[in-house]
């Protein structure tokens, strides 16, 4: 038993490594890309598959509360997973939950940031679709491949991929990801004076 946990945490360990080498850029630019956004008076609309609907509602809170250093408020939005009040018409397929919500509230100049395990969630891929129709950029978050998801990115969009193909590894370097970004944003927007 003990074996099979260092074993998990040296899996993780190996993907974060591996994930501080190949991703810095495209953090740096969803970084960027959100935080020039906010600026603009937009908002960012975060989604994610069942497995990640936390960490977008985690990243939603983040920029509406505050990561570590207390801040004025960010607008962001969770997308609602559940169906509710969308009518009997979503009962008609759940996959336009998110794309739906993306057609009601988003402006152009929003943002979408999706989170994904493997990029060929229908979910998302609708949601980024809608999202695409609005002309708003795109920042997803994925692992594998990327699967049909980045088929869709265009080069205003931003793809931060994690290198593994285990979707527990993906999802937990996901989280780290969001927080580096919440960390990134906040060094843009509201720069603090070292001591």
């Amino acid at each position: 038993m003990q074996e099979t946990i260092k074993k998990i945490f040296t899996e993780n360990i190996q993907v974060q490594i591996a994930a501080g080498e190949v991703l810095p850029s495209a953090l740096e630019s969803a970084a960027f890309t959100i935080a020039q956004s906010l600026i603009n008076g937009n908002k960012l609309l975060c989604c994610g598959t069942p497995s990640c609907h936390m960490l977008a509602q985690h990243m939603a809170g983040l920029l509406i509360n505050f990561y570590e250093t207390e801040r004025p408020c960010l607008p962001a939005v969770a997308l609602a997973q559940e169906q509710v009040n969308l009518g009997a018409i979503a009962n008609n397929d759940e996959h336009e939950t998110f794309a739906r919500q993306i057609r009601a509230f988003a402006q152009q100049g929003d943002l979408l940031l999706a989170i994904a395990v493997n990029g060929n969630e229908k979910q998302i891929i609708s949601a980024v679709e809608a999202a695409l129709t609005r002309d708003m950029k795109v920042i997803v978050l994925v692992g594998d491949d990327g699967g049909e998801l980045v088929g869709l990115l265009g080069p205003n969009d931003v793809e931060i991929r994690v290198p593994s193909k285990r979707p527990s590894r993906i999802v937990e370097s996901h989280l780290v990801n969001l927080h580096c970004l919440s960390e990134l944003i906040d060094l843009t927007l509201f720069p603090q004076e070292e001591n």
